[in-house]
């Protein structure tokens, strides 16, 4: 890039997409700006299941362990009948993890808790939001992104080589582009609040009225906190009171019990559920990422999980071009991400259809753990595949044993910003810049003794397995097809073979 850029990335929003966007564009030495219009970072719970799949991804980014930490699983919820009695069910639909999905069950992180340490994580690489920032205009050409920004001291015009819009369902970015956001307005109006509350236990997710619409609520305790979040639908028109005295009333209302009392609220929001999608995630320099490029129903656990990922999938991408990677690269970005957040809304969707009736039941398919990208251009297999594992599927943990006789993860060898190839058998490999090689056989650096990796990739002897930066196969080839392996490096920016 040319050297009067202010950065190579201006990010327009810090939730929890453009923090992540922002940390992994830290860790591949990507110059960014984070800015925020907001003075101060959100407060409310919003956002609050962290999937199983977005679980591996804050492994890799350094801050599950944290994650886990602030958080907690999610209770038992238990449904009152009209007389008081209740029963307890799980919210989840619990399997056991394996080697290949060591997280399978959904996290409760409140979303502001989840983003202050994501903002931990990047002040430790070294950068910060900007609060009170606000994009006013931009523009772009062939070559850079113009953008006008109201600071604390005044307006500034800064170039930039790439924009990214992390900034929510009301995308000032996406307006500007003029790309449509179709969808629907689902016919539900709710609120959901963050509450000091007396007259509840704090073991389990109370849900009252389930199946009817006009009496349905929640309180949920927020792992994390001393909080409960209450959920229930409203009038789809009128004021809604969202004081601690408003909502004392709908809680008692809805619930006809008078022991219980709301003391104070630390958030609150009166919102239409929506399911839209942008008609496009890109024009020229600029992208959409998060609830810019797509607004969930709450109901799925979804929204925030697949900002999160579309955020993981453009990072490497964009790092990968700013160090000399073809420029097409960046139209995999849409072609990737959109077709996975049009299934989340129809998931989503179908879900809240399922609450209405009083039958919501999550299972794996909300895990996003089978979420892949095998119509992809970097979706490559030489000779075409049947089995297992395809090319453009998850990649999935195993453990192995290294040489010198410690027990790794798969997981391990991943993390990072590098690319992974795995020979299996005899297929030795010559190494390049962004590149690790690790052979798994008797004479590798790798040994799969209890026969896991194997298991998991359904691989055959002299078989390369190319792992992308965000930890989905990219290629499966055999040990006779190694132009087809090169020709992939070239299309991916993975250049300069050193043999050893």
């Amino acid at each position: 890039m040319t050297n009067d850029f202010a950065a190579d990335v201006l990010i327009c929003g810090a939730g929890a997409a453009g923090l992540t966007l922002a940390i992994d564009l830290a860790r591949r030495g990507v110059s960014f700006r984070l800015i925020e219009k907001l003075d101060d970072p959100f407060r409310g719970s919003r956002g609050k299941g962290i999937q199983p799949r977005t679980q591996e991804v804050f492994e890799d980014l350094g801050i599950l362990d944290r994650i886990v930490a602030v958080g907690g699983v999610y209770p038992k919820q238990r449904e009152y009948a009209d007389d008081g009695s209740f029963t307890d069910a799980d919210v989840v639909e619990a399997e056991p993890a394996t080697p290949a999905e060591p997280y399978h069950l959904p996290l409760m992180v409140p979303q502001f808790l989840t983003e202050r340490v994501l903002r931990e994580r990047l002040t430790e690489l070294g950068h910060a939001p900007e609060f009170g920032y606000e994009l006013l205009g931009f523009t772009q050409d062939d070559g850079a992104v113009t953008a006008r920004i109201a600071t604390k001291a005044g307006e500034e015009t800064v170039r930039v080589g790439w924009l990214v819009g992390a900034d929510g369902g009301r995308s000032f970015v996406r307006r500007v582009l003029d790309i449509g956001f179709p969808g629907k307005t689902l016919g539900v109006r709710a609120i959901v609040a963050d509450v000091m509350l007396s007259g509840l236990s704090r073991d389990v997710w109370h849900r009252f009225g389930e199946g009817d619409m006009r009496r349905q609520i929640s309180a949920c305790p927020l792992a994390g906190t001393d909080l409960f979040q209450l959920q229930g639908p409203i009038p789809l028109e009128g004021e809604v009171d969202l004081s601690a005295t408003g909502l004392t009333a709908l809680l008692r209302e809805r619930t006809g019990r008078d022991d219980l009392l709301v003391h104070s609220v630390s958030w609150a929001s009166a919102f239409h559920m929506n399911a839209r999608l942008a008609d496009r995630y890109r024009v020229g320099r600029v992208f959409l990422v998060g609830d810019a490029a797509h607004t969930h129903p709450p109901t799925g656990g979804q929204g925030l999980n697949t900002s999160v990922q579309d955020s993981y999938n453009l990072g490497w991408k964009l790092g990968a071009v700013l160090h000399g990677a073809p420029g097409a690269l960046l139209d995999t970005y849409e072609t990737e991400r959109r077709p996975v957040a049009q299934a989340m809304l129809g998931l989503a969707t179908g879900l809240l259809d399922a609450m209405k009736r009083g039958e919501m039941r999550r299972g794996r398919d909300v895990h996003q753990l089978d979420i892949g990208y095998s119509e992809s251009s970097l979706a490559v297999e030489a000779p075409e595949r049947h089995g297992i594992l395809l090319a453009g599927d998850r990649a999935p943990d195993a453990r192995v044993r290294g040489a010198a006789g410690q027990s790794r993860r798969l997981f391990d060898l991943f993390r990072g910003s590098h690319w992974t190839l795995l020979t299996y058998g005899d297929a030795s490999m010559g190494t390049r810049p962004g590149l690790r090689v690790h052979a798994i056989d008797q004479h590798g650096d790798l040994a799969d003794d209890a026969g896991e990796f194997r298991a998991a990739y359904g691989v055959a002897a002299g078989d390369r397995v190319l792992v992308r930066p965000d930890g989905y196969v990219g290629a499966i080839v055999s040990v006779d097809d190694d132009a087809v392996l090169d020709a992939y490096f070239l299309q991916v920016g993975i250049v300069g073979r050193v043999d050893g």
